[in-house]
């Protein structure tokens, strides 16, 4: 455990280094989702960083809102074919109310139902509550995992496990950081028919030099390097449709920007036809637009653990 919390303090200060720039080449890629030698799965946090993912890694970012780009086959097999675990409270549940919006903004309404059960052929995702623990960091940073081994035991057909942050990546230290990827990697291990999905915090108003974003620099590198699978909940906040930038002015949660001189979402609702380019839903302590993408790439990364090669 010594060696891994060393590994997660240089990774830390490297990532001082190195976040802007990555942030401003992760804007610049025109892959949905970037490719590179494959490097060796490990069951602790030691890899070293990097920004591009390995070839086993799947990362849900903002290249990954393009909802019409999913084949609509790769749709029907992770209906088909998924269990899903997602324990979340209020800004994870940006995810699945984004989710709901959009069976009523789809043409196709049946082509994007859920519920909890799988019923009518709709995906089986289990929302909100799994257990004890409601999110990654409450009631602390690891009842969580206690909670997914209880739950996994009483519900052995679930094949993947998602587990949201509310607000804690902005306090956490990286050691917090280091026993959530510790954790994440024993429950892989051990469940080795369930696929886990690793998450990063949502945007807290503190810029690239701020502890929110370094903690999830350090998520995301080791995810990169280690084959894992990342929605990035922060990344998705810091872009708009167009592709325009905006993780560099202090972005908030509720797209807020400039220090509230700016909205991102609000500007592109209101320059955009609801109904037609965005849809109307609740998105808890933020605007409908990142409800709209967050669901987007929810789909995204179901279609991709359903077996769709967003490459080809």
């Amino acid at each position: 455990m010594k060696k891994i919390l060393c590994i997660i303090a240089l990774i830390v200060v490297m990532a001082s280094v190195v976040s802007v720039a990555a942030c401003k080449n992760e804007g610049q890629n025109e892959n949905h989702e970037a490719t590179a030698t494959a490097t060796m799965q490990t069951n602790t946090p030691t890899a070293t960083p990097s920004n591009t993912p390995s070839a086993g890694a799947i990362i849900i970012n903002h290249l990954c809102t393009g909802i019409s780009e999913i084949p609509q086959q790769w749709i029907s097999q992770a209906k088909s074919d998924l269990n899903i675990a997602y324990g979340h409270t209020s800004h994870g549940s940006q995810i699945t109310d984004g989710m709901s919006g959009l069976m009523d903004f789809a043409e196709d309404r049946d082509l994007y139902s859920w519920n909890e059960d799988g019923s009518g052929g709709a995906l089986q995702l289990k929302d909100g509550n799994l257990g004890e623990a409601s999110d990654l960091g409450n009631p602390d940073f690891t009842a969580w995992e206690a909670t997914t081994r209880e739950y996994l035991g009483s519900h052995p057909s679930t094949n993947v496990v998602m587990w949201s942050w509310c607000g804690q990546v902005s306090s956490a230290t990286s050691d917090d950081i280091g026993t959530y990827l510790s954790l994440m990697s024993g429950l892989e291990s051990d469940y080795p028919n369930v696929r886990f999905v690793y998450m990063t915090g949502h945007s807290d108003g503190s810029g690239l030099e701020g502890n929110l974003h370094l903690n999830n620099q350090i998520i995301r590198e080791y995810c990169a390097a280690n084959d894992k699978i990342l929605y990035d909940f922060e990344d998705i906040e810091n872009y708009n449709p167009d592709g325009n930038y905006f993780g560099d002015r202090y972005v908030t949660d509720n797209c807020d920007y400039d220090d509230g001189n700016g909205n991102w979402a609000v500007e592109w609702q209101d320059s955009h036809e609801e109904g037609v380019d965005w849809y109307n839903c609740y998105s808890a302590h933020s605007q409908p637009l990142n409800a709209n993408l967050k669901a987007y790439a929810a789909w995204w990364l179901w279609a991709r653990l359903a077996g769709w090669d967003s490459n080809s």
